[in-house]
């Protein structure tokens, strides 16, 4: 049974350390979104804006 855990417990670990890291993707994200929300811009101009930032190299 104790056998059983330590691998249990490793796969655990695993996961949620790979759960809690940010890709670039989502940083991106949250900048856009953050510049879109500080320019105040909404409907069409937000859509275009996240647009055209989303595409944008880092």
């Amino acid at each position: 049974m104790k056998m059983l855990r330590v691998p249990l417990l490793l796969m655990g670990l695993l996961l949620c350390s790979h759960s809690f890291a940010d890709t670039a993707q989502q940083n991106k994200m949250t900048t856009c979104n953050a510049d879109a929300s500080a320019k105040a811009l909404k409907g069409d101009e937000r859509k275009a804006f996240m647009s055209n930032c989303l595409k944008a190299t880092p």
